[in-house]
């Protein structure tokens, strides 16, 4: 598929690799804490932390103070999966918290103030859902692309990008 989100499942959409990439936003570093924290079995968080390394999402590193052991942290690529894990937290808490009440809320640790919604806004800062954006082709888009884009374009806004 020609498709940003099908190709980002690929590598991330499996239920422990979020919330490997999560517990390294929290600090965890070492194999048997990602084992203690996630309750995961040694051989599947053997095979997604081989995997998320290849990915260049996680890279291992030499741990000073434990000889022959690695630690596990985020590369560039897994740091920009950050506002990925507070967008599906918020979601999380908006629609699936017990009571409706959050269990962890997120502070700029500058300011002291919570955290704003993750959110898709427009130039002057308004927010936009689904029904106000357009899609048009991509340099990578190809002839189906064109396509699925003019058809997404009609049916959700109405109209086409002729």
């Amino acid at each position: 598929m020609n498709c940003s989100i099908a190709r980002a499942l690929d590598e991330v959409g499996e239920w422990w690799s979020l919330l490997i990439v999560r517990e390294c936003t929290q600090g965890t570093t070492r194999f048997d804490e990602f084992q203690s924290e996630l309750g995961i079995a040694r051989n599947v968080l053997t095979a997604r932390l081989e995997r998320l390394i290849e990915l260049d999402i996680l890279e291992r590193y030499p741990l000073a103070e434990r000889a022959n052991t690695f630690g596990y942290r985020l590369t560039e690529k897994g740091t920009e999966l950050y506002p990925v894990l507070v967008a599906l937290m918020q979601w999380g808490d908006r629609w699936l918290s017990p009571n409706g009440k959050a269990s962890v809320e997120l502070i700029d640790n500058a300011s002291g103030k919570p955290v704003q919604p993750v959110g898709v806004h427009g130039k002057n800062g308004r927010k936009l859902s689904f029904h106000d954006v357009r899609f048009a082709p991509g340099p990578g888009a190809t002839k189906t692309t064109h396509a699925v884009i003019e058809h997404r374009n009609w049916r959700v806004l109405g109209d086409s990008d002729e």
